[in-house]
């Protein structure tokens, strides 16, 4: 069956057997009425940030809308498997960046592994005033650049600096990775 098709057959499914509207789910999710009706008509494909907030309204991991096994709630607040997280592979010159915070985080408190093939980088426009970068370095090293200044990290190094200016992050002599958490004042 085509994913589409089945995330659209789940959704209904679920929201059904919990007894809720479309206007409760949209409410709880964010989602407009109109968007969920189009999304269970399989008119409309829904984007990753669209399922990722239909999946924490209606307490399911991406895992349940597929296989139609939805978990019970057993106090963990959602659950992503390893080969489901979002990645961005577009943003930046050989590097990746996999979105490990919620979507709903987002403009308040990010979470990122930044992951750099040899001579990647990420280069960044500023962001809103008084924002922050907090990285960590797990492996290889990083050329971290806020401003007019520029320090090399290494593995387990953590460095935090100004993103509210021209920024960038470049692995030096090989492959790098690290955690990033961007934070809005």
């Amino acid at each position: 069956m085509d994913l589409g098709k089945r995330i659209s057959e789940r959704l209904k499914e679920i929201r059904r057997e919990r007894n809720l509207s479309l206007d409760a789910v949209a409410r709880l999710s964010g989602v407009s009425r109109s968007m969920l009706s189009q999304i269970e008509r399989g008119s409309s494909s829904p984007t990753v940030s669209t399922l990722w907030n239909l999946t924490r309204a209606l307490d399911v991991d991406f895992a349940g809308l597929i296989d139609g096994k939805v978990p019970v709630n057993d106090g963990f607040r959602e659950i992503v498997k390893a080969d489901r997280i979002p990645t961005i592979e577009s943003k930046g010159e050989g590097c990746r960046l996999k979105i490990l915070s919620p979507p709903d985080y987002a403009g308040d408190c990010e979470l990122y592994e930044v992951i750099f093939d040899a001579g990647g980088a990420l280069v960044s426009e500023p962001h809103r005033d008084g924002c922050e970068e907090h990285l960590t370095i797990l492996e290889g090293e990083i050329t971290v650049k806020s401003g007019v200044r520029s320090l090399d990290f290494e593995k387990g190094d953590t460095a935090c600096y100004r993103a509210d200016r021209p920024h960038s992050l470049e692995a030096k002599n090989g492959p790098a990775r690290a955690i990033l958490m961007v934070r809005n004042s």
